[in-house]
Order: structure tokens, then sequence, then C-alpha cells
């Protein structure tokens, strides 16, 4: 059995604070569990709840006492290593004109699907974690989710806020035909990403005719009908994540939820955009 997996990424962040959330639920060999993950700026936490304390509905999801939907989240977690308590209330959403997949949406025995609820949003709240407040006046929050059997086995993800927007990128190697863990797959470099600037939606992707041009050492180019994105990762590390495989939360992938990172937009050869910062998200899986 493949197995499968359904999981959130729930990113808030401040001037000097950084705070993802990964709620998620997993099936592998008729084991299922779920977990909450936990990322800040210098460490990440992981805690497995039994399945029945998983539910969802429509935009929310439940896990114990820690609530997830479109208008915030509530965490409740009090273990040994972990203490958690607080809530965090939203803004208005930024959704996107469509689903981030496309026509990608309609084929069947994806590896993975990605979705993208909001590229910005306001946050308000205070988080409580092992003694440190994790305060959020006006802050940024970004959402997005995944679902499937298994994260691809090679990918680039980002995703960074800016004065006027955000933007977020992955490239990953997508098998179409058979299986990857058989051995008998063919596959392709699938692109996904979106600039929300000023209001306004640049997409990236595959069915669009996005191509990559480059992707090597951190630096990843990727050109589309008169528009160049560039971004490069300037540092390296990260933290480590579970991921699935066959459903099962056997991976481990490593992800900086605030690093120095670089970005820039061309568009029919003028610049919109070019910028370092310290406050990118990234996870490298190219090897």
């Amino acid at each position: 059995m493949l197995g499968s997996f359904y999981g959130w990424y729930m990113k808030c962040q401040s001037d000097n604070q950084t705070l993802a959330v990964i709620p998620a639920l997993h099936q592998c060999g008729g084991k299922v569990t779920c977990s909450i993950q936990l990322i800040t700026d210098s460490q990440v936490w992981i805690e497995t709840f039994p399945a029945e304390k998983f539910s969802r509905k429509n935009k929310c999801i439940d896990i114990g006492r820690n609530h997830f939907s479109l208008y915030g989240m509530e965490l409740s977690i009090h273990t040994e290593e972990l203490a958690v308590e607080g809530r965090l209330s939203y803004g208005a959403l930024t959704p996107l004109k469509y689903d981030i997949m496309g026509p990608f949406s309609l084929v069947p025995f994806m590896e993975c699907r990605h979705s993208v609820w909001s590229m910005q949003h306001s946050v308000f709240g205070r988080i409580m974690l092992n003694g440190e407040s994790y305060e959020f006046d006006h802050a940024l929050g970004y959402w997005e989710g995944d679902r499937g059997y298994s994260f691809p086995k090679k990918y680039v993800w980002t995703h960074c806020f800016f004065r006027v927007g955000s933007l977020m990128l992955s490239v990953a190697e997508i098998p179409v035909l058979g299986f990857p863990f058989i051995g008998k797959s063919i596959s392709f470099t699938g692109v996904i990403g979106i600039v929300w600037w000023r209001g306004k939606e640049f997409r990236f992707a595959t069915y669009l005719g996005a191509r990559v041009v480059e992707n090597a050492d951190g630096r990843l180019r990727v050109v589309q009908k008169g528009m160049e994105l560039e971004v490069r990762l300037l540092e390296t590390g990260g933290y480590p994540l579970k991921a699935p495989e066959l459903g099962n939360m056997v991976r481990t992938i490593h992800e900086s939820a605030s690093c120095r990172a670089f970005y820039r937009l061309h568009i029919q050869g003028e610049s919109v955009f070019a910028f370092e910062t310290e406050r990118a998200s990234f996870e490298y899986e190219y090897s």
C-alpha cells in the first residue's frame, strides 16, 4: 500500500521572530498517527499523537487541544520536553486566483499535491514556547499545505515576505509514470511559484511554460514568457524535520525558517525587485 499524508504549513513572522507550525495526519500499512511540528529561527520540535486525536472538517484541523483554521491557531502541548500555550488570530487571507496545481490537480496518483491558501495575512497574538514568548502584533502570516503519499525525492522550496508582498517557489522532480518505490518511473522537473507583488499575482508553473535554467549550489533560476525569477540561498544549515515517505514519517529533511537569501524578479527585461533578506524560509533537498 502507498500510504498517505495530509498536512498544513502555517508560518508567522515578525521583524525578529519566526514560528511555523505543521499539523499533519499520516497513514502507512494500516497504522495511522498525527503530529505537530514547530519550527522557530533556531529550533525544531515534533510531537506525535494517536489517530483518534485528529479531526478535520473543511478548513479546520483539531489535534488534541490544538486547533487550526483560516481564523488562526490555538496551541496547547505539555510534555517533558515541550510546553506550548497560546493563541494567534489571522486577518483577511490572500488566496490565489486558482489552484496552484492548475491542470495537474486532475492527474491521478501524483506523489504530492500542493495547495496555497494565503500568500499573506496579518497575525496577532502570543505563543509561549518553553518559557519564551513569541509575540505577533500586525505580523505576517503564510498558509500552504500538501497531501499525497511522499515528498518529492529531490526538491527546492522557499518562501519569503517582503515589504509589498510575498513569494513562494518550489521546484521538484515529479514521477509521472509508474512509482518510484518500485524503481520504474519517468520524471520531469516541475515548477510552481507565486510572486504576490503590490496586490498582483505573478504565477510561475510548468503548465504555463515555466522551465528551470539553473539549479546548482543553492542557486535557482526559472524563466517563463518574458519573466525570470532568481533565488539564491546564501547560507547552509537548516534544522531537521520529519517528512512522509509512502505515508510514513521516516524521512528527514532540513528547513531554515529564517535564513539569508537573495531574490530577483525581471519582467520583459526590466527589474521588478532585487533584494537580500535574512528572513527567508528554505528547504533545499537536491544533492
